[in-house]
């Protein structure tokens, strides 16, 4: 009997429990990758669905939270590096996706110059070997630089602070009263909502890869059954004829939503303990928030 089923019998006894095992799962899994990541093998395929939705994967990533934060509470250094590396991923992911936009708009410019002034059915675009696809196909891709934006640079807009929110206490309270609100925010709101969301997405983009269909409430048992006659099906099927057909991609899109916006809500949350706890002088320390070259236009996007 393992130590989750012997101490099961009460929720705090289920997740301490949880939380002593992790530290073991986290050294067997990184001490033997073949297990999830030799993917020749249909078994190992298997387990990395199961184990990116589970149980066990959750408490290693809650214990790894712990862990660092327990430390960090000591070595304030500590706590500042993980905000600068996170906050650091955020941006240069963000930035790069935020590219999709001219790309889209570029894109859309020539399909209405193609379809208008040439009557062209297809496109083909590449160099040396071209790439061709239906007018259509390339109208609905646009739909993917779209949820790039959104997927891609939510965290990277919450770094810059350009959410828009309606603001009826937190302005009005003291300093340090502000960063407990974002402190409770954090763990309250976004790493639940975070939670949630990679829980549903994540077999929901499964579904989409290989057949026979996984879903949450299948046991590692029943997967490891199911290897036996598992193949790769991904998506290919597009909403028209001749229309775009890498959905896929958009369940992929979700997943990596969900992991950001969790890890952003790490970030802010040492970001607010740390300037909770060292006052206003290290108020947006270490921020890296982009220059818009226009101190107006900074000051505008300040207000906003």
């Amino acid at each position: 009997m393992g130590l989750v089923e012997a101490w099961s019998g009460s929720f705090i006894g289920w997740i301490a429990a949880n939380i002593i095992e992790s530290y073991y799962n986290f050294f067997y899994a990184i001490t033997h990758p073949g297990l999830w990541l030799d993917w020749s093998n249909k078994e190992a395929i298997m387990r990395f669905a199961y184990y990116g939705g589970s149980v066990e994967f959750f408490f290693v990533v809650f214990t790894a939270f712990l862990t660092i934060t327990a430390i960090g509470l000591v070595y304030n250094k500590v706590l500042w590096g993980m905000v600068i590396g996170l906050e650091t991923l955020s941006n240069t992911v963000g930035r790069i996706a935020a590219w999709a936009g001219l790309l889209m708009v570029l894109q859309q410019i020539v399909i209405v110059f193609m379809q208008r002034v040439f009557a062209a059915s297809q496109i083909s675009l590449g160099f040396g070997t071209a790439i061709t696809f239906d007018v259509s196909w390339w109208s609905e891709e646009l739909k993917l630089y779209n949820a790039m934006i959104v997927a891609l640079c939510a965290t990277y807009t919450f770094v810059q602070g350009g959410h828009v929110r309606v603001d009826l206490i937190y302005a009005t309270v003291r300093y340090r009263t502000r960063k407990i609100i974002d402190m409770v925010g954090s763990i309250i709101f976004m790493m639940p909502m975070a939670t949630l969301i990679w829980m549903y997405s994540w077999f929901f983009m499964w579904r989409h890869l290989i057949t026979p269909k996984i879903s949450a409430s299948d046991k590692l048992e029943l997967m490891l059954k199911k290897s036996r006659i598992v193949k790769w099906n991904v998506e290919t099927i597009g909403f028209s004829p001749n229309g775009f057909n890498a959905y896929f991609l958009f369940k992929l899109l979700l997943v990596a939503f969900a992991g950001l916006v969790f890890l952003q809500a790490i970030a802010f949350f040492y970001r607010s303990y740390l300037e909770w706890k060292e006052g206003p002088a290290s108020e947006n320390k270490h921020l890296d928030k982009d220059k818009l070259g226009d101190r107006d236009a900074e000051l505008v996007a300040e207000i906003h």
